[in-house]
């Protein structure tokens, strides 16, 4: 488990985030062995890197109590495989989490690939975070 605190200022506060905005699951047997909703805002964002459904997760009533279209499923590690070349999803969850929640740009999150990962590797991570991008941007104009 780790936390990422967002805001436009500097934020020194070092401690667990009791009530998040937003749920990032790299791994769906999370499930299975933490409560991992707990404090999740009835507001809040779900995004969760798997091939399979929210009814398949048996998550339909976790999901239900989350604002229409705030909780979604993708297959990041897909993504990152494909992209590159191992199934790494954290670049691709950042540009799904940006196009679920608009509290990040995907230019930004580019940016910030780029400067940590100058390169081809960098180039890789962000053609997965577009396509990620692209593919809940996507999904939500549809809906």
């Amino acid at each position: 488990m780790s936390f990422c605190r967002i805001y436009d200022k500097e934020i020194r506060l070092r401690e667990p985030i009791l009530e998040p905005d937003g749920l990032i699951v790299q791994d769906p047997t999370l499930f299975k062995a933490i409560d991992v909703f707990q404090g999740l805002k009835p507001d809040g964002y779900l995004l969760v890197n798997t091939n399979k459904d929210l009814d398949q997760l048996h998550l339909p009533a976790e999901a239900a109590r989350l604002a229409d279209g705030h909780a979604r499923v993708l297959a990041a590690s897909e993504l990152a495989l494909k992209h590159i070349g191992r199934p790494v999803p954290n670049a691709a969850l950042l540009g799904a989490f940006a196009a679920l929640t608009g509290i990040v740009h995907l230019h930004s999150v580019a940016t910030a690939i780029r400067e940590a990962f100058p390169g081809k590797v960098g180039e890789a991570n962000v053609a997965a975070a577009t396509a990620a991008h692209h593919a809940i941007a996507g999904a939500s104009a549809a809906a």
